[in-house]
């Protein structure tokens, strides 16, 4: 059953620029604030709705119909609702999966995620693919656009905002077999349940280690590899942890970087980032790997983006994969020691596994990395 639009209240959705998109309240009765973006994605709304890359982000579902399938505990990136809000055209009450446990609309209101639908999501999209990504304002309670308009003046800029140390976890944890071959220190900037998963099944016993965590602390698990996570915000602000990330690299270890930790590892050497115009929210964005030749269907989330022209002054810095659409930059490694890292998410299940031979690699290269220092 779809939610009956005239049954239910207005709603306002108000851009940074004024422009503003009338609508129905979907989720908790409220107000909310963020950095607008569009995700392409046909499927996997609990997916994206629990990834702490979105944190601080209102989502804009290209799709038509949101929450047909509802919601399903085993299907989320984390241990909670990371959006700040949702806007998306036919928002459905109901839901058709016998395995589903609840409605979005029922999952929305527990977790206190404001959104809006029947909206015009095309002309939004459009709108924002020309304007260039910009905070906004939903309000299903204040239909008033001059007190709106005040209230998002209060709302900070995403660029030059850190927002990790938001999502990290607090204390150290542990996954996977603790007899397995390899160890693996996982720097955890707001990681994805997947990404730990896909380690774990290769035979990682995983550490994660929360955001601020120190060279000894990392070093005192005795890892044979290093993965950067993913995670909100703009890396360029991360100064802190710049400095980690370079001085793990320095340790010698193997080192995979996903997403904002592709950035860090970028920025670690001396490599710098900006902030996308729109940038990449889907999950069929094309890569072309440049040293295989061939292309890969990917996953992608991000808003800000390594700068291509710094890496071609630096001759240790390899570009390992572009992306078809637009040339940016999705792939790197170091030359004179075993690290790499993609800009896209290769645990990500877009349909096509076509990018998890990139964590086959990490554990090659710690396989390497060991046999080395048995011998040595």
């Amino acid at each position: 059953m779809q939610l009956k639009y005239a049954s239910l209240p207005k709603a306002l959705l108000l851009l940074e620029d004024g422009k503003v998109f009338e609508g129905k309240a979907a989720g908790k009765i409220g107000t909310t604030a963020g950095e607008i973006c569009f995700n392409t994605g046909m499927s996997g709304y609990q997916e994206i709705y629990t990834d702490p890359s979105y944190f601080g982000q209102i989502i804009v579902m290209t799709n038509s119909h949101i929450g047909n399938y509802g919601v399903e505990a085993s299907e989320v990136e984390s241990d909670s609702v990371k959006i700040a809000g949702m806007v998306c055209k036919k928002f459905n009450k109901g839901y058709s999966r016998p395995r589903a446990e609840k409605s979005l609309q029922q999952w929305f209101e527990e977790a206190g995620i404001v959104s809006i639908c029947d909206v015009d999501t095309r002309a939004l999209v459009r709108y924002i693919r020309d304007k260039g990504a910009m905070n906004c304002i939903i309000s299903s309670e204040i239909l008033d656009v001059e007190e709106l308009k005040k209230r998002l003046a209060k709302v900070p800029s995403m660029e030059g905002l850190e927002l990790s140390s938001r999502v990290s976890c607090k204390k150290p944890y542990f996954e996977g077999n603790e007899k397995a071959p390899y160890k693996v220190a996982v720097m955890d900037y707001g990681v994805k349940k997947n990404i730990l998963r896909c380690l774990t099944e290769r035979g990682c016993y995983l550490k994660v280690f929360p955001m601020g965590s120190s060279l000894s602390e990392v070093m005192a698990f005795e890892p044979d590899g290093i993965m950067l996570s993913n995670g909100p915000g703009d890396p360029g602000v991360m100064t802190k942890e710049i400095a980690v990330v370079k001085e793990l690299l320095n340790a010698g270890k193997p080192v995979f970087g996903i997403c904002l930790g592709h950035q860090l590892m970028a920025l670690s050497q001396g490599i710098r980032t900006y902030k996308m115009h729109s940038g990449h929210r889907g999950i069929n964005h094309p890569v072309k790997n440049l040293i295989s030749g061939k292309s890969e269907i990917t996953s992608q989330n991000h808003g800000f983006t390594v700068d291509e022209k710094e890496i071609s002054k630096d001759p240790n810095i390899e570009i390992t994969h572009v992306n078809l659409n637009d040339k940016t930059i999705e792939g790197i490694r170091l030359k004179d020691r075993k690290a790499f890292s993609v800009q896209y998410h290769p645990e990500a299940n877009p349909g096509p596994y076509d990018a998890r031979y990139l964590f086959d690699e990490f554990v090659k290269n710690m396989e390497v990395a060991k046999k080395q220092l048995q011998t040595a």
